[in-house]
């Protein structure tokens, strides 16, 4: 039963007299809870406010050449594109040159493919050899009409009992250069079983020569078909290695790839189909401003999110009395200090845009920057350069001074 008075007609509430006591001494527990709280809640808000700069200073790194690179070409990008898309495909890359070219292409790069001829003695894949030894895989070149040797693999078929798939299998275990299948047909004599070998390269580069091994032999020297040889020729199932031939401008070349980079500084072709006789136009295109535009506009949202999240953060809102995190804080106080002195970074030099404000880039009254892309266009054509060169040093400042913010000796790392 509840003690309601210290005694008969005494008119104390005892209970409320201890729960008030309890009160008392329950205040500086909940001054320390209050300010734990509050430490944790300025913790969170610092790593909220690293965040959104760690993602500024990535955007700022958009801006920066790198090392040797000119300002004016971080930012160009190269644009390829064939009037016949059927013939080939193009990229561009920084190095190449803008302008018009021809290109015709009279044959592509194809893989050299050797057949083993039909055989009663082969019906199946697990037919058994019909001779023992060791079937020497050379590969190499054509060089004048003649068989230039640059390594090869013995395969060892000496035991009896080897069966065709047991050539098969250990072609593809060497890693010889060349891939092996075995394809059966039926026809009015009926099943017949043939090795297929598929060199690993395009082009002449990837030639095959095969000794040892009667049956599945073969010398692009003398490539005719006789017994006991494999047959490259296309009745038979086989493939020449042959090089892709075209020409760029009337100008022939040759290539070992059907992917060609060595032709044109900063161009890569891939060749898809020849179109002799008839030659389609290869326009090569610069762009300077939509890689410049991309990384300014990147910049600029970064560092809108980053100012919203520190205007939140020290803010007081009058309405609900309550305020934000870092409210008066030190550490926020000069990170907003940091920013308006990054806006005015000047890029040095004689050029006219020498500031942000020169190419449109304005400060809103919340301290946002918004972009006049009409006003950036008409900076990017009056002087490419000196607006490159601006936006290199703006990228510079922000990352240096970034990075005493947010790294691990930071501002911030520290205030945490």
């Amino acid at each position: 039963m509840a003690i309601s008075s210290l005694g008969v007609g005494s008119g104390l509430d005892l209970n409320g007299i201890i729960t008030k006591l309890m009160q008392v001494e329950q205040q500086p527990l909940i001054g320390l809870q209050r300010k734990e709280a509050n430490v944790q809640a300025r913790i969170s808000a610092l790593g909220s406010l690293k965040s959104a700069l760690s993602s500024l200073q990535t955007s700022a790194s958009g801006l920066i050449p790198a090392s040797g690179q000119s300002a004016a070409d971080k930012f160009a990008s190269f644009k390829a594109t064939l009037a016949d898309t059927a013939v080939a495909s193009a990229t561009a890359s920084t190095g190449a040159v803008a302008g018009l070219y021809s290109l015709e292409v009279t044959a592509l790069a194809q893989t050299q493919r050797l057949v083993s001829q039909q055989s009663a003695s082969y019906t199946s894949s697990t037919s058994p050899l019909t001779a023992t030894g060791t079937l020497r895989i050379a590969i190499g070149s054509m060089s004048t009409g003649s068989f230039v040797e640059t390594g090869y693999k013995d395969i060892d078929m000496s035991a009896s009992g080897k069966t065709l798939a047991d050539l098969r299998d250990a072609i593809n275990a060497a890693a010889a250069g060349v891939s092996a299948t075995i394809i059966t047909t039926s026809n009015v004599v009926g099943a017949r079983a043939q090795l297929v070998l598929t060199s690993n390269a395009t082009g002449q580069a990837g030639v095959m020569k095969l000794s040892g091994l009667s049956g599945f032999n073969f010398d692009p020297d003398t490539p005719a078909v006789v017994p006991g040889t494999m047959s490259q020729e296309s009745a038979d199932g086989g493939q020449v290695a042959q090089n892709a031939a075209f020409k760029i401008n009337g100008i022939p070349t040759t290539s070992n790839s059907n992917t060609v980079s060595t032709v044109l500084d900063g161009l890569t072709l891939t060749l898809l189909k020849t179109n002799s006789g008839s030659p389609t136009t290869l326009t090569v295109t610069k762009d300077s401003s939509t890689g410049l535009k991309s990384a300014l506009n990147a910049l600029i949202k970064s560092y809108n999110d980053a100012n919203k999240t520190a205007r939140e953060l020290g803010a007081y809102d009058a309405s609900t009395k309550k305020a934000g995190a870092l409210q008066g804080d030190a550490t926020l106080r000069g990170v907003q200090s940091q920013f308006r002195s990054l806006i005015a970074t000047t890029a040095g030099g004689t050029s006219v845009y020498q500031r942000l404000s020169d190419i449109g880039v304005a400060v809103q009254k919340d301290g946002s920057l918004l972009l006049d892309s009409v006003k950036l266009d008409a900076a990017i054509t009056a002087d490419y350069t000196g607006v490159t060169t601006l936006a290199s040093a703006v990228g510079t400042a922000f990352k240096s001074a970034l990075e005493g913010l947010v790294s691990s000796t930071g501002n911030i790392t520290s205030a945490r």
